[in-house]
């Protein structure tokens, strides 16, 4: 039942989150609730996870426009 609950939770935030502010949070929410998983901290393992990859997307788009204009 637990595994259903995270299941639903994930797909609703998937579902509703908008696409232009969540780059890289879906990617990171997998993977984070995968590693969480495996210590039995699966929510806070996707909530860390989300934070991680959008932070990382943002970088990432940081460099590519400071590459692209010199």
């Amino acid at each position: 039942m637990k595994h259903c609950t995270a299941l639903l939770i994930l797909l609703t935030a998937l579902c509703s989150a908008p696409i232009a502010q969540a780059a890289g949070c879906i990617k990171g929410a997998i993977v984070g609730g995968l590693a969480g998983h495996a210590v039995k901290h699966t929510l806070a393992g996707m909530a860390a996870g989300c934070a991680v990859g959008h932070h990382m997307a943002k970088k990432a788009a940081q460099n590519k426009t400071t590459t692209a204009k010199s």
